[in-house]
């Protein structure tokens, strides 16, 4: 399960930020998938 939870969130971070780049938001983008990673890896721990 955790592979293939790597593999989600790669191949969801190498669709999307390309995406948001070309369009200017880079900064965002980026904050924003660091931001979703946090979250997820502390409900990970906080409920696991």
């Amino acid at each position: 399960m955790g592979f293939a939870a790597g593999a989600m969130l790669f191949v969801i971070s190498d669709e999307i930020v390309p995406e948001t780049h070309t369009r200017g938001n880079e900064r965002i983008a980026t904050l924003g998938t660091m931001a979703g990673i946090f979250v997820m890896l502390y409900l990970d721990v906080a409920l696991g």
